[in-house]
């Protein structure tokens, strides 16, 4: 077997703990989910409504770095279960408006537990968590830096 370079070393990448915490922490909020009927794609695009209202594609795209392709199926399960509505746009047909229903911003109230849960799970405190989000936003600026030169 060859001999591994230190720096290649799985206990050596700030990538692989980064997966695996991700990873777990879907799966949480996945188990946590389960009971209001939401993956946890479908919770972010329920908190961006939350916190916007109303929204076409291209924004929410933007806005969860998310292709379009990927967001189609997400709306049309939301949309089945009564918690948006998708409609064409009357200046531009190609783009659709979605809004929450009754029933979508209803959902938030059921949800409120979920953040608390997770924190608890994770075990940060409320700095903790502050400082890591700081962080990982950090990251991802940088990574957009990266992308634009």
């Amino acid at each position: 077997m060859p001999e591994v370079h230190e720096q290649l070393r799985l206990k050596n990448q700030l990538c692989f703990p980064i997966y695996l915490c991700a990873k777990e922490i879907t799966r949480l909020y996945g188990d946590m989910l389960n009971e209001f009927d939401l993956t946890y794609t479908q919770y972010i695009v329920m908190q961006y409504f939350w916190e916007i209202g109303s929204s076409n594609v291209k924004e929410l795209s933007a806005a969860l770095l998310l292709d379009p392709s990927t967001l189609t199926p997400i709306l049309k399960k939301l949309e089945a279960k009564g918690f948006i509505t998708r409609t064409r746009s009357h200046d531009d047909e190609r783009s659709l408006s979605i809004a929450l229903t009754d029933r979508g911003c209803a959902l938030q109230d059921k949800v409120m537990a979920v953040p608390v849960k997770m924190e608890e799970c994770i075990g940060l405190d409320s700095d903790e968590c502050s400082q890591l989000g700081t962080i990982i936003r950090k990251i991802l600026n940088n990574i957009e830096k990266e992308k634009i030169s």
